[in-house]
């Protein structure tokens, strides 16, 4: 592991997060393509981040660190704005903005997940927490989510049609993958204490 804080993936992590005040201006100022543009341009820092820090050995435990807290950032700040009816243009398309219902699932998964993880880190110093596959799907799912309600915005045709799908998929997975991380991380806990034992 490097030590080293200025690596490039963890300059291109930065950069990520110096992409949301511009990211919710753009979509403030109802300017959604070049808001889309810019939520593109940060997954693909967030792919070369990680393809970088492997090639070059430039991991780091900064990078680990600020790696998930940018994505998380990125797409909870998504959320948040995309649930303001101020941002759409009236009259604003059908199944616009973003329902609640959605955004909150969406945040309480992440806090439930954060909190869970500080609880067990404070009281067994479990630390070697891990994606699941779930997860992973839920965050694709809500990548696609967002870049398909800016582009619903953009062209206001036919939202009535697609949207309750996405909002329902969403909704879902999001569900599923913080039930399942629950029984996901349980497993983690006890394989790492197996080893242990085996180990001592």
């Amino acid at each position: 592991m490097s030590s080293r804080i200025i690596t490039l993936p963890n300059v291109l992590t930065i950069f990520r997060m110096a992409l949301i005040p511009l990211f919710v201006s753009l979509l403030f100022y109802q300017r959604f393509l070049p808001a889309l543009g810019t939520f593109i341009i940060a997954g693909i820092t967030d792919g070369l981040d990680g393809l970088l820090a492997r090639r070059f050995q430039q991991q780091s435990p900064l990078g680990r660190i600020l790696d998930p807290i940018a994505d998380k950032l990125m797409l909870v700040t998504s959320f948040i704005v995309l649930t303001m009816k101020g941002v759409f243009p009236t009259p604003i398309p059908k199944h616009l903005p973003i329902p609640f219902w959605v955004t909150i699932t969406v945040l309480s998964r992440d806090v439930f997940i954060l909190v869970g993880a500080a609880a067990i880190n404070i009281v067994s110093g479990f630390r070697a927490f891990q994606p699941s596959l779930p997860g992973k799907i839920s965050t694709l799912v809500q990548i696609v989510a967002v870049a398909t309600v800016m582009l619903a915005a953009q062209i206001r045709v036919g939202t009535g049609y697609y949207l309750p799908t996405v909002y329902a998929l969403v909704f879902a997975f999001t569900l599923f993958s913080g039930i399942h991380y629950i029984f996901f991380v349980s497993r983690l806990i006890n394989k790492s204490s197996a080893n242990s034992d085996s180990a001592g």
